[in-house]
């Protein structure tokens, strides 16, 4: 299939017009035509070869909804037409204990990014959803919920299941204490999710300058993490901190605020760390965890619990075009909404 997109040709970021060919269909694959495509901070750090080398041309995107074009003689779940969408994965070995209990982000053989890894069959480098088209096997094509608005769900794929994951994970529910360290892309999903399922929630954040944002969302407020007094008398308030800062930085300013036996997750910052005390964390059997998106069971999860909720990220429409200039603004900081692509002026014949 002829099809166009965005791609990066070098480390400098810069995204140009891409004609490529995505695969023929195999039995168990669904075509679909891309409407709209989330634009992640990973995205400029994966183009960039911030996290390694990478195998350009690359066509990134892992926030991806469209409707179905086509789909394998195989294909029982979706027909032509469906609204769907895919996110940070297309493949996995489908044979490990992992991928038995639903959590293909863990596959023990390595899942299969969307953009810029091998294909398990035919080698061939994988080309996200800066594109008018992709082709993708049928586990790992989601359903759009009817309630949701499509222009609003792209982000949920990967802001929204990475932040909603880790709330799950650690049991949040009514009464339990959250806090969330930064507003940006991931905080304001977290505070919405976690609010959502009944906790308590309060944004940390160096200043308090978002603090009408926080109670918008349904947080109770901002706790100032360069207000000592504050911190000081937020000592034991919180069980789970998720902590979605995306640069180093110190997380032993945040581990008093742990009640015993909390959990800090890190889903922001992927790479070195500052090196944290163990004094907090052993007189408070307190820990420090990671946590990476979701398996394709629980993605499915999280649209339908925004769904019915009525959870969206902020966002902000852009043209294919105008990709440059994102990237550019998520250079300079974590912004406090996600772009996302209208793929209506791509066109395949250009």
């Amino acid at each position: 299939m002829k099809t166009i997109g965005y791609a990066a040709h070098s480390s400098d970021a810069h995204m140009e017009p891409y004609h490529f060919e995505r695969r023929e269909l195999r039995p168990n694959d669904v075509a679909i035509e891309i409407l709209f495509c989330g634009v992640c901070h990973s995205d400029l750090h994966t183009v960039n070869g911030d996290w390694g080398d990478q195998p350009y041309p690359l066509v990134p995107g892992h926030e991806i909804v469209g409707r179905v074009l086509e789909v394998g003689s195989e294909v029982k779940k979706y027909k032509t037409g469906d609204n769907v969408a895919v996110g940070c994965m297309v493949d996995s070995c489908q044979e490990c204990d992992q991928c038995g209990h639903s959590e293909e982000q863990y596959c023990r053989n390595g899942f299969t990014p969307t953009y810029g890894a091998p294909d398990k069959i035919s080698g061939e480098i994988t080309q996200g959803g800066y594109s008018k088209h992709i082709v993708v096997r049928e586990e790992f094509v989601l359903r759009v919920p009817e309630k949701l608005d499509l222009t609003k769900t792209g982000p949920i794929l990967c802001a929204g299941i990475t932040t909603y994951s880790p709330l799950r994970t650690w049991n949040v529910e009514k009464g339990s204490r959250v806090g969330v360290i930064g507003l940006g892309g991931l905080g304001h999903m977290a505070v919405q999710l976690a609010v959502a399922m009944g906790a308590d929630v309060t944004v940390i954040s160096r200043s308090n300058k978002k603090e009408a944002d926080a109670k918008a969302l349904g947080a109770k407020g901002i706790l100032v993490s360069t207000d000592e007094s504050a911190m000081d008398a937020a000592t034991h308030a919180f069980d789970l901190i998720i902590d979605t800062v995306p640069v180093m930085h110190d997380v032993d300013t945040y581990l008093p605020l742990l009640d015993i036996d909390g959990s800090l997750v890190i889903v922001g910052q992927v790479g070195p760390m500052e090196e944290p005390s163990t004094m907090p964390l052993i007189f408070g059997r307190r820990r420090i965890a990671g946590s990476l998106i979701g398996g394709i069971k629980e993605t499915q999860e999280v649209l339908d619990f925004c769904a019915e909720h009525n959870i969206y990220p902020k966002c902000e429409m852009i043209r294919p075009d105008e990709i440059n200039k994102a990237f550019e603004i998520l250079a300079e900081g974590d912004i406090a909404h996600r772009y996302v692509i209208d793929m209506s002026s791509l066109d395949v014949s250009e």
